[in-house]
């Protein structure tokens, strides 16, 4: 009986991902690895997704020290999922101990296995923010510790694939903003503030953010695996996002046609809105309060991640989900998060 093991399992992607392999990939069992503080303070939606089955196994580990455990059956595909990746939320030291250390330890942990496919998700994060649109050619120039050590994340698992190029197999895959059931992330607040009218444009309607449903990047990750494989390549490096990617003025536009609502949106100037940012988060802080005026992402509004899937595009992926049909698939299986 063959398993997959998924490292940073419990979290949002992992999950779904370990349906997906059951049910398409088959796969008889998949094992969950993640630290224990992930596993015991899931979302509820996600909860129920791990429980229907006992197929899906949670082992609790850390990537970012050896890794010793064992399952008892053979490891035919490992999922690299472990991150730290909120932004804001952590100090730059700890994106690069547990990007690189989890990378590290993770290949390590498949050559000790003898597992020859591996799966990474690295991020769009490498490219930097800009304007100007991006895709696989463009050269990465990573400006936060989250984009950079998923950069140098990704060279060590080529590093690994190189150990035996001719028997092993490495998809890398950059997806911009993953959204879906039980995120719980940017896209989750998004859609919150504007059905509770306090989301406003601050001359970014035109903004472009690249972003992908949580299912449709189940889809593309073993997709391209079979695609590599059927071509006889041994690597492959793609962005999943939507294509094009949806200005905010799009993103809000779909979300009030999915909830059924009207809002007109207001325009406030972005030094005022930065200003009000940082007052709040002065206050907040101190106090411990989280609130969603955080000046780091008030300032990411403004920034365009204009991304371009071209492996997909050339390669002739068939899309499951528009930006619409993946808002609506969200709302019918978890209500709450859209009132």
């Amino acid at each position: 009986m063959n398993s997959a093991v998924i490292f940073g399992g419990s979290g949002f992607i992992g999950v779904f991902f370990a349906k997906h392999l059951l049910a398409f990939g088959g796969f008889q069992k998949v094992y969950l690895f993640d630290k224990e503080q992930v596993a015991s303070k899931p979302f509820p939606y996600r909860t129920g997704l791990v429980n229907e089955t006992a197929q899906i196994v949670e082992v609790n580990g850390d990537v970012r020290t050896a890794i010793s455990w064992r399952p008892d059956e053979p490891v035919t595909l490992i999922a690299n999922f472990a991150a730290i990746h909120r932004e804001p939320g952590h100090n730059t030291n700890e994106y690069y101990e547990t990007n690189l250390l989890g990378a590290e330890h993770v290949c390590n942990w498949a050559e000790a296995v003898d597992c020859r496919d591996i799966i990474f998700t690295s991020s769009i994060s490498p490219y930097g923010p800009g304007e100007q649109q991006k895709d696989e050619s463009s050269l990465p120039v990573p400006v936060s510790a989250y984009g950079g050590s998923k950069l140098v994340a990704e060279k060590i698992h080529q590093i690994w694939l190189n150990g035996k190029p001719t028997e092993r197999n490495l998809v890398i895959v950059r997806p911009g903003v993953v959204f879906g059931p039980g995120e719980g992330g940017n896209v989750s607040r998004f859609i919150r503030a504007v059905l509770r009218r306090y989301f406003f444009f601050t001359g970014n309607r035109h903004t472009r953010k690249a972003g992908i449903y949580v299912k449709e990047l189940c889809c593309a990750m073993l997709w391209v695996l079979a695609q590599q494989k059927q071509a006889q390549r041994n690597m492959s490096l793609f962005n999943m996002t939507m294509t094009p990617a949806p200005s905010l003025e799009e993103y809000v536009a779909t979300v009030c046609e999915v909830a059924r609502i009207k809002r007109t949106i207001p325009t406030v100037p972005y030094p005022l809105l930065l200003a009000a940012a940082y007052t709040i988060d002065l206050f907040a802080r101190p106090l411990k309060i989280k609130h969603p005026f955080s000046p780091v992402r008030i300032k990411k509004l403004v920034s365009s991640n204009n991304i371009q899937p071209g492996f997909l595009i050339a390669n002739k992926y068939p899309y499951h989900y528009t930006l619409e049909t993946a808002f609506r698939d969200w709302q019918e299986h978890c209500p709450k998060e859209w009132q």
